[in-house]
């Protein structure tokens, strides 16, 4: 597979994700991701796609400014 922005070669790692919603920052570590070997671009399958939307969901809900969770004690 090749990355869209510059076609370098896409290998299957975790990466972090970040997210600000509504003034609050949401990371979620360890998550499955592709990420291109050249530029770096991080893509995320469909289905980690909707599950990190809940996750993001969730924890913007918390009281806390600033949330931090792993991918798989939230996927689980």
């Amino acid at each position: 597979m090749t990355c869209f922005y510059c076609k370098g070669q896409i290998e299957n790692k975790h990466a972090s994700f970040m997210a600000e919603i509504g003034g609050r920052i949401v990371i979620i570590k360890n998550v499955p991701s592709q990420v291109c070997r050249q530029c770096g671009e991080v893509s995320y399958s469909r289905a980690v796609a909707l599950q990190l939307e809940e996750m993001v969901k969730r924890s913007a809900q918390a009281a806390a400014e600033l949330s931090i969770a792993s991918y798989a004690d939230l996927a689980a």
